[in-house]
């Protein structure tokens, strides 16, 4: 039986695994449904269709699954999805989706989401992200999986954070970041390659180098961008660490920093 607290409200059509633990003062509303192994600390609100899996942490004072801020929204019945072994720091606000956006905010698994963190509505992140303290995603927002998105970062609304990427403290970014690529500033400029991520990730020498040759192609070759992704497409043929990029330039909607 789930071990809750005795000042804690948990509505009881809500699906609690019977190891989850509440914290005092916290409420879960009836439709949520929470996974095996999953802790929620004290002043937690968790509210509307949202799910939670296995082996996630909410400290408190963090408000999982309320009504998107999207003055369209008018009270449908849309989901938050978050996925196993996430740590959700204090104050994080995350929103549910939109029916406009597809009607699910979905956070994968193995993310480490600091203290004051907002993730906005029908925004998707994937594996092992990083959010550090008080990043904030506008609406419908994808992350790519390993992307580390430093203190303050900002990221304006539709954009694509592209795998292994990152964001230095307090960038503020209006285009799509594509994969591997650093970024930093106000108005956020790319810097080079996240290299020191990539070599604690197990990238070999040579697949940094080559990482290193898809961003010279990219930014400093003075190419088209139709030019360098067809000398990016003849490169990823021998590299496959090159094809993100390739993926990342035929999906992006967004204008993407260059």
């Amino acid at each position: 039986m789930a071990k809750i607290h005795e000042t804690a409200l948990v509505d009881p059509a809500a699906e609690l695994a019977d190891d989850v633990e509440v914290g005092p003062f916290s409420i879960i509303g009836p439709k949520v449904t929470i996974g095996p192994g999953s802790r929620v600390g004290p002043h937690v609100v968790v509210t509307g269709r949202t799910t939670i899996g296995r082996n996630t942490r909410i400290f408190q004072f963090a408000s999982i699954g309320e009504e998107p801020q999207d003055k369209k929204y008018a009270g449908q019945d849309t989901e938050l999805i978050i996925g196993d072994d996430n740590t959700i720091r204090e104050l994080c606000t995350f929103s549910r989706g939109t029916v406009e956006g597809g009607g699910k905010t979905i956070i994968g698994n193995n993310n480490w989401i600091m203290a004051c963190v907002h993730i906005a509505h029908d925004c998707i992140l994937g594996d092992n992200i990083i959010m550090a303290n008080n990043a904030s995603l506008a609406g419908h927002v994808t992350v790519g999986d390993w992307a580390i998105l430093s203190g303050y970062s900002l990221i304006h609304q539709f954009c694509n954070v592209g795998e292994h990427s990152f964001t230095s403290f307090a960038s503020h970014v209006n285009q799509s970041i594509p994969p591997y690529v650093t970024v930093s500033g106000e108005k956020a400029k790319a810097k080079g390659i996240n290299s020191e991520g990539l070599k604690r990730r197990g990238f070999t020498p040579e697949q940094i180098q080559q990482v290193r040759r898809a961003y010279k192609v990219l930014y400093r070759s003075g190419l088209r961008l139709e030019e360098a992704r067809e000398k990016l497409g003849e490169m990823a043929g021998d590299h496959e660490e090159i094809q993100p990029w390739i993926e990342f330039l035929d999906t992006t909607e967004k204008s993407f920093i260059r």
